[in-house]
């Protein structure tokens, strides 16, 4: 990553207050607060239908705010930015994006590199080196000739997430970025997720379904429930019996280890219950 990654200061480097999104005029998120901070990972978690992704794709400008404001570390707003410059600060891994034919994966590797080239694709000096960092550390550098559309799901999900690590951004916005993903890569993503974090200084908001995964990556996590944020703090303090119970319906124990502090949680079915000896 650039040193500039690291750089990045202040309290928040993308915030967003008092949003509120919705559909053909139907609100779906309602006053929602959250703030991205340098060198920290935000987990959003909640059902589905919650506003997850919503919240996730109106901070990267990709939907439309009927109220509230996102804005960046410096004080700028969101929205007061060219499509470039914006480009440059926030990247969003999206749940689904289309496969382009015939394309190899370095050049879909290289579609992160569009904010900082010029008009005719070129004035990028930083690019390659970026780029073949990018497939590196996503574990893709040895297809990098292979077409995309001839990928399984795993790989291609590791190549959009190349992708989004090639603009090199302080801000990165990553949908459920460990679905499609067998076990393996699903660690490597989120101690990559944690890297980006830790050595780098880059602010991460991530959408996870995986309670535990959450619990384990991230600094900070948003429990969401019919589109409002119902808690915000450590998975320690925000991941407790009551709250999960309440927000997902069913009845989710919760486990804290005594010598790391994680957090654990389980889900218990009706075939799960066991009888008191």
């Amino acid at each position: 990553m650039q040193n500039e990654l690291a750089s990045v200061n202040g309290e928040r480097s993308l915030s967003g207050v008092d949003l509120r999104l919705g559909y053909h005029g139907v609100p779906v998120v309602h006053g929602a607060v959250i703030n991205l901070r340098a060198g920290a990972v935000t987990a959003l978690v909640g059902p589905n239908g919650s506003g997850k992704s919503t919240l996730l794709r109106a901070l990267a400008r990709l939907h439309p705010i009927e109220a509230g404001i996102v804005h960046l570390a410096d004080g700028v707003t969101a929205a007061s930015l060219a499509s470039r410059e914006f480009a440059r600060r926030v990247t969003l891994l999206a749940q689904s994006r289309p496969v382009p034919s015939g394309v190899t994966v370095r050049d879909v590797v290289g579609y992160g590199r569009h904010p900082y080239r010029g008009r005719w694709r070129t004035e990028d000096p930083d690019g390659p080196a970026a780029i073949a960092r990018a497939m590196d550390v996503t574990g893709v550098a040895t297809m990098a000739d292979r077409p995309v559309d001839e990928l399984s799901g795993g790989e291609l999900q590791r190549v959009w997430l190349a992708t989004c690590l090639a603009q090199d951004t302080p801000v990165l916005l990553l949908d459920e970025p460990t679905t499609f993903l067998d076990l393996r890569y699903q660690v490597e993503i989120l101690d990559l997720v944690r890297d980006l974090a830790d050595d780098h200084g880059v602010a991460v908001g991530v959408v996870l379904h995986d309670l535990n995964q959450a619990a384990a990556v991230a600094d900070e996590v948003v429990l969401l429930q019919q589109g409002r944020v119902r808690a915000t703090g450590t998975p320690a303090t925000v991941f407790t019996e009551n709250a999960l119970t309440e927000t997902y319906g069913i009845r989710i124990e919760v486990t804290t280890d005594p010598l790391s502090g994680l957090v654990t949680t389980r889900p218990v079915g009706r075939h799960q219950i066991r009888a008191l000896v």
